[in-house]
């Protein structure tokens, strides 16, 4: 452990779209001396579900009304959740339940592997070689309250403009449950 390190981000780029500065998928581990507000807002949502995971009960409530559903089976779930920001974005959970992506075991570290190969396979079918961002979010270093560790995937279909850039409010012109219907 670094003590100057507070949060550890894991990387996917594909495509000079996405960030990437080579041609083909990269990955990149990043020791950061602070915990991103991305990841600071997803600790309070984790808190603010006072009663239980709300990743859990989200893939409860997903699987239940199945809409939004890529594809789900005993260890893992894809989905494009209600709250998208972009369009075609998934979410890959694993359904063991995680603080931190080094505490998964084996089984549950290889499922998320196939969920996301097969994940950029659904991608590829429905919009051929399109560039994305695949994160990692974990719980950050010595975090002890609720967290689920989990997996973004934001593909680059539309660009980001200035009202995106001005205020931070994303607009999604695809509803999720038309990209998961396509996405299957």
């Amino acid at each position: 452990s670094t003590p100057n390190i507070r949060y550890t981000q894991a990387i996917v780029n594909h495509g000079r779209e996405a960030g990437a500065s080579l041609s083909h998928p990269h990955g990149q581990l990043l020791g950061l001396p602070f915990v991103p507000g991305e990841i600071l807002e997803e600790e309070r949502a984790f808190a603010r579900f006072e009663s239980a995971c709300i990743l859990c009960a989200t893939i409860e409530a997903e699987l239940t009304d199945g809409k939004r559903i890529v594809f789900a089976n005993d260890d893992v779930v894809c989905l494009c959740p209600y709250w998208s920001g972009s369009p075609y974005e998934m979410l890959i959970i694993p359904r063991q339940h995680d603080l931190h992506l080094q505490d998964a075991n084996d089984t549950s570290l290889a499922a998320v592997g196939r969920a996301i190969r097969d994940a950029l396979i659904n991608l590829r079918d429905a919009f051929g070689d399109v560039a994305y961002n695949l994160v990692f979010h974990t719980a950050p270093h010595q975090h002890t309250g609720e967290y689920h560790w989990h997996v973004h995937l934001w593909p680059k279909l539309v660009s980001t403009a200035g009202f995106e850039r001005g205020t931070g409010v994303l607009i999604n012109i695809v509803p999720p449950e038309n990209a998961a219907d396509r996405l299957r």
